[in-house]
């Protein structure tokens, strides 16, 4: 198993001179290249699509703040645990330790899940030992659905619009973690081409949207 790297993806900056969403100025996630072959990525025609084409879709209002406690992607077999996670003193976001592969966790200063605002969920694509929560995400669909499991024993469905791939070199700060009238939902773990040098060279994201809240 090659050795562990670290990927990092840039976070929200400053727009107009005023702070855009949190200060969340890196997302280090920890990973492993797996021998013989890596995780699913988005295909070329969904990273094609335009913010338009992805934005218009009917949506839910949003919940008020609660803290979320599981997610669940049915399309992929994910039922995970939330972690809340911070940042370090270098405003990284601290993921959830790799050899929990089961475990994933949200951004507890940013927007909860089913809130007004994008919510980061972030997990590791794998570890030393394999396949990790997130290792599917890349093969996420648009017009599949995410629940988030919340601590007001709601249960926040989003739909998926968008499924992409970012290098780290380009990643789309304001895209991913700019603010958003709507309750938004943002998937993120590492992604793209491979070296053992550097580790992962990018991050998948999916980006979705809240349609409906169900009590349980």
């Amino acid at each position: 198993m090659p050795a562990d790297h670290a990927g990092r993806t840039t976070g929200p900056g400053r727009r107009s001179g005023k702070l855009v969403g949190a200060v969340l100025l890196g997302l280090v996630l920890i990973q492993h290249g797996l021998v013989g072959g890596g995780p699913p990525q988005p295909s070329a025609a969904q990273d094609a699509l335009s913010q338009s084409d992805w934005t218009q879709g009917p949506a839910a209002p949003p919940l008020p703040p609660s803290v979320p406690q599981r997610i669940r992607i049915p399309a992929i077999g994910v039922d995970a645990p939330l972690a809340g996670l911070g940042l370090d003193a270098r405003h990284h976001l601290i993921p959830p330790p790799p050899e929990q592969r089961d475990l994933a966790g949200w951004y507890r200063a940013g927007p909860a899940p089913g809130s007004a605002g994008a919510s980061i969920i972030a997990g590791h694509v794998d570890n030393a030992h394999g396949p990790a929560v997130f290792y599917g995400l890349g093969s996420l669909q648009p017009g599949g659905t995410v629940d988030v499991l919340r601590s007001d024993h709601r249960t926040a469905t989003f739909v998926i619009d968008r499924v992409a791939v970012y290098p780290r070199t380009a990643f789309p700060d304001r895209l991913v973690y700019g603010p958003t009238r709507r309750a938004e939902l943002r998937l993120i773990t590492c992604g793209g081409g491979y070296s053992t040098a550097t580790g992962y060279q990018g991050n998948v994201v999916v980006f979705a949207h809240l349609v409906d809240s169900t009590p349980g």
